[in-house]
């Protein structure tokens, strides 16, 4: 086997391996730069105002067609109505694979207190979207021929759903969610049946509560957030920390969270076989000015074996508007 070959193969199980794991739109830590819409379909227009955020995210600094991350969402209610519209684009890159895609929401909101000062909704969202596929391999081989190597730009796409619920109690907050609820049967895959499989469907609960005294400009909202997908068996949690400073002219707010994987991978070390589950420690901060809104992300890989010692970084940009009077007297501010 040449090496130009056997270079294949491995790239051929890294991208089987990353594909299996991130299909559809990937999930990081931008959901705590106040996005929680990227991931919950019942998020939308779940605030008082209309929210449009931007996120670009970059891994691995200096290499050759490292993973890069751009999507832009907008969400707001129907008028004065209790239903509200959503919308997701996303570009999705990591070497020689790529995935583009878009999804439309709708979301329902059914308030249950008797009036509008103590929080208590439940929240139904629906997303239905269309996922392009790429895999390039015109540059992979350039000498003779090989089966496995078609040297086109091959693409497929498919359709899917997410569907996924919320519950907010005057502080507290859960949310659940099924991404990818249909199965794609053979049309994830390339003309020599590599890359095939037909379950993408992933499974997703989180909760927090914001605790702040009255008349403090400081509040705390401790959150987890469980991940599980159904084809791959694998499973993760993320455990998160925020907080925020009431400002004059707006909000500041920051915080970390820890992401580790609940299943092992092994490797060779030596004459012997080690594992190690993946972790992410995720710094960020973020401010609130007026209707708009920044945030910075960071995050570090904290494992012993890694493909790059780099950080991934994401930027967020945020803009408010058509808001409408807080209504509810909470620390909630995903609603607020």
């Amino acid at each position: 086997m040449t090496l130009k070959k056997f270079g294949f193969v491995v790239f051929v199980v890294m991208i089987g391996q990353f594909s299996r794991a991130q299909e559809g739109l990937p999930i990081y830590s931008d959901y705590l730069t106040d996005n929680y819409y990227l991931i919950h379909p019942s998020m939308a227009g779940v605030a008082n105002c209309a929210k449009v955020r931007l996120t670009a995210r970059k891994q691995w600094f200096g290499q050759d067609n490292a993973p890069a991350l751009q999507t832009m969402s907008i969400n707001s209610r129907i008028g004065e109505s209790q239903s509200a519209v959503g919308a997701i684009v996303y570009n999705d890159k990591n070497g020689y694979h790529s995935q583009t895609g878009a999804y439309l929401t709708y979301a329902h909101h059914l308030l249950f207190s008797r009036n509008e000062i103590d929080l208590n909704m439940l929240s139904f969202g629906l997303s239905a979207g269309a996922i392009q596929y790429k895999l390039d391999e015109t540059t992979f081989l350039n000498e003779g021929f090989d089966p496995l190597i078609s040297g086109i730009e091959q693409s497929a796409t498919n359709f899917n759903i997410d569907f996924g619920f919320s519950y907010h109690l005057i502080d507290f907050y859960a949310h659940a969610t099924v991404k990818n609820v249909l199965n794609n049967d053979g049309i994830n895959s390339n003309a020599n049946g590599v890359f095939k499989f037909d379950n993408l469907r992933t499974f997703l609960f989180s909760a927090g509560n914001v605790f702040n005294k009255i008349g403090s400009e400081w509040s705390y909202e401790p959150s987890i957030l469980f991940l599980y997908r159904d084809g791959t068996k694998e499973a993760s949690i993320d455990v998160n920390g925020k907080v925020y400073k009431d400002m004059d002219f707006g909000k500041l707010w920051g915080g970390i969270s820890y992401r580790r994987s609940l299943d092992g991978a092994e490797f060779t070390e030596g004459t012997g076989v080690s594992s190690q589950k993946l972790q992410y420690i995720t710094p960020f901060i973020g401010v609130d000015y007026k209707n708009f809104v920044f945030a910075y992300t960071y995050s570090y890989q904290a494992n012993s074996v890694v493909f790059n010692n780099g950080g991934f970084h994401q930027l967020t940009l945020g803009y408010n508007f058509g808001c409408r009077k807080k209504k509810y007297e909470c620390a909630c501010p995903a609603i607020n």
